[in-house]
């Protein structure tokens, strides 16, 4: 080989050596990210649906400021046409007037998606609730789809506090 020849070999050599070294830090540095950012999902997912697994034991308890605590203040919730809920205080008002007459207990809820993006997390699920009334009228299924809006909230019992919610009729049974 010519001195120049010789020379651009070494020159491709410490290249590629170089672009290995390159790749192989930034693999490390992508996969620590993805790695936290899966775990801290994972961890976001775990305590998300504990807390409505907890949402959903209150309403069979019709334990109301167990129920209002899993809410914002600023919470508003949109039950179809012009039946909205503003506000803890309007919540607690139409869960002491529901729970006056009535029982009610979730029987299914299938999540459909649940995501997260920061301290929010969006979760679709089709439900069925069973009201019971109290005056001995037979008791009444209900089922829905529901797109809730969670939002990490530090004077929630579980951490997470419901701030939006959407409910509409669910999909027919096939």
């Amino acid at each position: 080989m010519s001195g120049n020849t010789r020379y651009e070999h070494a020159m491709k050599v410490i290249f590629y050596k170089r672009l290995s070294i390159y790749i192989i830090a930034a693999t490390w540095v992508f996969e620590g990210c993805s790695s936290n950012s899966l775990n801290k999902e994972a961890g976001d997912r775990k305590s998300l649906e504990k807390a409505t697994a907890t949402i959903r034991d209150a309403f069979a308890r019709g334990d109301v400021p167990a129920i209002v605590a899993l809410h914002h203040p600023d919470v508003v919730k949109y039950f179809g046409g012009s039946n909205v809920v503003k506000g803890r205080a309007a919540l607690e008002k139409g869960l002491i007037e529901m729970f006056r007459t009535s029982r009610m207990e979730f029987i299914e809820s299938q999540l459909e998606s649940m995501t997260f993006n920061g301290d929010t997390g969006i979760e679709t699920s089709i439900f069925t609730i069973k009201v019971t009334y109290k005056d001995g009228r037979p008791p009444t299924l209900s089922r829905g789809r529901a797109m809730v809006v969670y939002i990490k909230y530090k004077d929630s019992p579980t951490g997470w506090a419901t701030i939006r919610e959407m409910v509409q009729a669910a999909p027919d049974l096939k």
